[in-house]
């Protein structure tokens, strides 16, 4: 597909900075300042933004307050609001703060899957399955989370039959949407489209989701390599925010400043204000310990700042 025919095309972003952003950010950020980045957001128009997580304050706690942010954002008509949940007592919590939508997580691999919930794969999708039953018996619609589709820190390359096994595995608990995750940063163009050619001779891209990082700088292009085959929803972190705390060396998320500029930019409409979601990351860069990893944002920070004679 020639880029030029690209113009027009409608995409989704959905926004997991608040979530997957903080919480692997060494910075403590304050209630009150997830409560401003989320309405930022909002004011930016992204159409999803996953606010928080309903987990264990042991294993993170940036997502300690998740109902107290969930009871402060103020909420615009048209975007849904949704919170990542790891069981029956994260749904409960979440299904409390009046949630739009949840996620749930499963691997690729069972060396992540245990890592990261202590489970097999198979246990997690039973887990999993009585989330999704109780979530849209509630009328939440269920997101499910594909992690290391492209490669796995711990068992290396994943075969991407298995991840289209997996996928259709959670298409079939429920989900409205899985979202393929390259949770290492390690996927390719090359790579791409092999991943995508398995996962769509058993499901319909209107069904699947891309979840970059952008550890190793390949993560516009892997969106450049998917858009041929149809996909239509992309997970982006405002700022580049981001990463894993059970993946060493996933250093950070696909930033949405990055992919707006360059959707913009080919024509594709997402309805996402970049000067808003400019202002957003920079809202959210300064409350944390680093410099924000989006070019699009170094960029527009030089901007900001006085040029020396």
């Amino acid at each position: 597909m020639e880029l030029a025919t690209l113009a027009g095309r409608k995409l989704t972003i959905v926004e997991v900075g608040p979530r997957d952003g903080l919480q692997n950010e060494h910075a403590s950020i304050a209630t009150a300042d997830k409560i401003a980045f989320v309405d930022r957001l909002s004011a930016a128009n992204l159409p999803v933004i996953e606010v928080s997580a309903f987990v264990s304050p042991k294993w993170v706690p940036q997502m300690a307050d998740a109902s107290e942010v969930f009871a402060g954002i103020t909420r615009a008509a048209g975007i849904r609001y949704s919170a990542l949940v790891p069981n029956l007592a994260g749904l409960d919590r979440a299904v409390a703060a009046d949630v739009d939508e949840v996620a749930i997580f499963a691997a690729s691999t069972e060396a992540f899957s245990r890592k990261n919930i202590n489970q097999s794969i198979d246990e997690s999708l039973a887990t999993y399955k009585d989330v999704s039953d109780r979530a849209r018996a509630a009328g939440l619609r269920v997101r499910g989370y594909l992690s290391t589709a492209f490669g796995c820190p711990y068992e290396g390359s994943v075969a991407p039959e298995k991840v289209a096994q997996l996928t259709a595995r959670l298409i079939d608990l429920g989900v409205f949407e899985v979202a393929v995750s390259d949770t290492i940063g390690i996927a390719h163009p090359g790579q791409v489209p092999r991943v995508l050619d398995a996962i769509l001779a058993r499901v319909p891209a209107a069904q699947i989701a891309l979840h970059f990082h952008d550890t190793r700088g390949t993560a516009l292009a892997n969106v450049l390599a998917a858009l041929p085959y149809g996909i239509a929803t992309f997970d982006a972190s405002a700022g580049g925010l981001g990463g894993c705390p059970y993946a060493p060396g996933a250093a950070g998320n696909l930033a949405t400043d990055d992919l707006v500029y360059m959707l913009d930019g080919l024509g594709i409409e997402t309805g996402v204000s970049l000067a808003r979601l400019s202002s957003a990351s920079a809202f959210i860069g300064a409350l944390i310990d680093h410099t924000l990893p989006s070019r699009y944002a170094q960029a527009a920070a030089s901007q900001r700042r006085p040029i020396a004679p």
